[in-house]
């Protein structure tokens, strides 16, 4: 059997305008320090690995490609999820194959970052054409070791990124016919208003959320929130609360034996909840 294209989600990229205080917040968040922090094309980066996937905090910083993309990314939707990144077993191959599948990708690219003590680091990457994403900034990340889960870390790691859709049909091919992402679960709930898909990616989910009362329509899919697994959910809650985040109070999630909380601040604008997973 062929290995799949995609292994895992790679990292999550948040366009901040403040990179210290966006740091803050999501140490604060997540209880991880950056381990790593570069500069290239006009951005500086910091970059917080969790136990399953990264947050790379992008801040224009001067002239270049990513720092007008990043301004452009401010201007247009403010701070936020920007792209998500998925890891390819084999970039080369995944670049290839999603091109015949009608996904076209670019070549794939070094792109380095450096720090201030001339340090360098580079990523393999390419990026998915945004007509065939509609709209999503979605790139492929040449798969690395696995990452060691962060030692005190409030969070274990993702449980979901969700990305909206206005037409489900669209994305399930996507992200499972194109993507080849395992979809295991399609659900409409009237009674939340919503059409739920997931689709496994590694250890954590792409869950795709389509708004039943808006009906169906040809506008873009947008990357909208994110979903961190935690051991237990009162002690997230406690010392986020002390640590002055604004979060919601302990609930039972939509899923059977899983509970949950909103954090309401501290994310750059990312909506977020904290989720303990059920026994």
């Amino acid at each position: 059997m062929s290995a799949p294209l995609i292994s895992a989600i790679d990292h999550v990229a948040l366009a901040v305008r403040d990179l210290d205080a966006a740091i803050g917040a999501y140490e604060t968040l997540l209880g991880v320090a950056p381990s790593w922090r570069g500069r290239a094309g006009g951005v500086e980066q910091a970059w917080l690995q969790t136990g399953n996937i990264a947050v790379d905090l992008l801040c224009a910083t001067g002239t270049g490609a990513s720092g007008d993309a990043v301004r452009a990314h401010l201007d247009a939707h403010g701070e936020g999820i920007m792209a998500l990144a998925f890891a390819a077993p084999d970039l080369s191959r995944a670049q290839r194959l999603l091109t015949q599948r009608g996904a076209p990708c670019s070549r794939p690219v070094d792109i380095t970052t450096v720090a201030a003590s001339g340090a360098a680091r580079t990523w393999k990457t390419c990026f998915i054409d945004r007509a065939a994403t509609h709209a999503a900034a979605l790139l492929l990340v040449a798969e690395e070791a696995a990452p060691a889960p962060a030692d005190g870390a409030v969070v274990a790691g993702l449980d979901h990124v969700v990305v909206r859709t206005p037409d489900p049909e669209r994305a399930a091919a996507l992200y499972g016919a194109r993507l080849g992402l395992d979809m295991r679960m399609d659900r409409s709930a009237p009674e939340w208003g919503a059409r739920l898909m997931f689709f496994r990616c590694g250890d954590a989910i792409v869950e795709i959320a389509h708004d039943l009362n808006a009906g169906v329509s040809a506008g873009p899919d947008t990357i909208w929130g994110l979903s961190w697994r935690v051991a237990e959910a009162d002690a997230a809650h406690a010392r986020l609360s002390a640590a002055g985040v604004d979060v919601s109070e302990v609930r039972t999630g939509r899923k059977p034996g899983t509970r949950v909380f909103t954090a309401r601040n501290g994310t750059c604008g990312v909506p977020t909840l904290m989720v303990e997973p059920a026994a």
